[in-house]
């Protein structure tokens, strides 16, 4: 469905993508991984992909449904296509009442949920990210891909079928969460990424600091 092939981007002298090798199957939700500036957004910013930003920008003076036929637009969708999807998904995450209402008065979460992926968690109530997991994991099991960029580890061993992790522009480990297992010898995410980004004070710090883990999310 996705496939990435020797990806290199540069900023005058800065090599932000070294050579990024990647592979998503038809109805896989792949979790891209990597520390700040490593090069996440810069390898998946494209226009052939859906993208929901961590901040989401709206045009504030449209209205909930307005917005949702200006983004089909830009995608060149079928008119009567997009009104049908616009009706399905403001139904399911609660915004029918609001989608006439403008942006401007909208909730951060409300936001978040219109622009359905770089942290599609954030500012979501409880209800409004099951509700977005539970939206992701139907999408793959109709065939979609998705490719979510998250700094949350929970998230992302919670719900991904494999996972990346991107450092200074490369890949340094990709598979599923029992593959990344046998890498750095670890049972949860957050220590696997810890070690293999080299972040071994931070890792110390975590285990001395840490109660119980939860079970799932």
């Amino acid at each position: 469905m996705l496939h990435i092939q020797n990806i290199v981007k540069s900023y005058q002298d800065l090599k932000a993508v070294k050579g990024v090798d990647l592979q998503v199957p038809k109805g896989e939700l792949f979790g891209f991984l990597g520390p700040n500036g490593a090069g996440k957004t810069t390898t998946i910013a494209k226009s052939i992909l859906g993208y929901i930003p961590d901040c989401p920008f709206i045009y504030e003076k449209l209205t909930g449904r307005e917005y949702l036929a200006f983004t089909a637009d830009l995608y060149n969708m079928d008119v009567a296509d997009a009104a049908e999807r616009a009706l399905k998904y403001l139904d399911f995450f609660d915004l029918t009442d609001a989608g006439d209402k403008l942006v401007e008065g909208y909730s951060h979460g409300m936001k978040q949920k219109l622009v359905v992926v770089d942290e599609p968690m954030v500012g979501l109530d409880p209800k409004g990210a099951r509700q977005v997991k539970q939206l992701f994991r139907e999408l793959c099991q109709k065939g979609t891909s998705i490719f979510m960029s998250t700094h949350s580890l929970g998230i992302a061993q919670a719900m991904c079928d494999r996972i990346g992790i991107i450092q200074k522009g490369s890949v340094i480990a990709l598979g599923t969460l029992d593959e990344l297992r046998q890498q750095a010898d670890h049972e949860h995410l957050e220590d696997i990424f810890l070690e293999l980004t080299g972040d071994t004070h931070l890792e110390q710090l975590s285990g001395m600091m840490a109660g119980p883990r939860p079970v799932g999310i």
